[in-house]
């Protein structure tokens, strides 16, 4: 478990549509996934002012994967349940470098591939969203993708995508907060104010439908799902 850190939420500039406009693939048969703004920054690049090097974001990637089996391991021990954590975490740089039921995945995306129960990510456009909003967004992003494997593990599966979205947002919502109420995260005086913004802002299109294959949610939806786990944990989000 990590000590408490310091969460860092910098400017809203446009790759803040990544941070729920994440690939999340359930299924194998689906391993297409929404798209980010292309990463302008290389996880091997030099940092001109000495902060947020590729050494923190591999350090945070590391704490929000312990975390996360940490928090989903109490949980399932506290229902009774044998947990098995996400067999691998896999960093790509190319399109098609990794593949899921035999779909290569895209860039500037982020995805738990049900096929090989993996979660894997676009590493250089993580970094770049790292830098640029900050390492919350690293914890965000392990935390909705994480909740997809869970969703398998209980046998979870909602009848639209919507639906499956949602609930993984409330999820990652009550696993950041619970975190922060037992001392493992620390967010500092309004990093939620930063983080809530950057929720509204990645919203589906207006005129998406609801039912339709892919969909998220509104920026409004998934803004509450995500609220409503923070501050009550995992009641909301409908688990079991």
């Amino acid at each position: 478990m990590p000590v408490p850190r310091r969460t860092r939420l910098f400017p809203l500039i446009p790759v803040v549509v990544a941070l729920i406009g994440l690939g999340c693939v359930s299924a194998p048969e689906n391993a297409g996934g929404e798209q980010a703004p292309a990463a302008t920054r290389t996880a091997g690049g030099e940092d001109p002012d000495g902060t947020d090097t590729p050494a923190e974001f591999k350090a945070d990637i590391g704490d929000a994967e312990r975390v996360a089996e940490a928090y989903w391991k109490e949980k399932f021990k506290a229902s009774g349940l044998d947990f098995e954590p996400v067999a691998q975490l896999i960093p790509y740089e190319r399109e098609g470098e990794v593949e899921c039921g035999g779909q290569g995945l895209g860039l500037n995306n982020a995805a738990y591939c049900s096929a090989g129960d993996f979660i894997a990510y676009d590493i250089n456009w993580a970094f770049a969203a790292f830098r640029q909003i900050g390492d919350a967004f690293i914890f965000y992003l392990l935390g909705h993708e994480y909740a997809h494997a869970i969703q398998l593990r209980l046998g979870i599966r909602k009848k639209f995508t919507i639906e499956q979205e949602l609930q993984a947002d409330c999820m990652a919502g009550a696993y950041i907060g619970d975190a922060e109420r037992k001392g493992t995260l620390k967010l500092d005086d309004g990093d939620l104010d930063e983080l809530a913004r950057g929720l509204e802002a990645v919203g589906d299109d207006p005129g998406q439908p609801w039912f339709a294959e892919g969909a998220h949610g509104s920026a409004k939806q998934r803004t509450r799902a995500f609220d409503n786990g923070y501050r009550r944990s995992l009641e909301p989000c409908d688990v079991s």
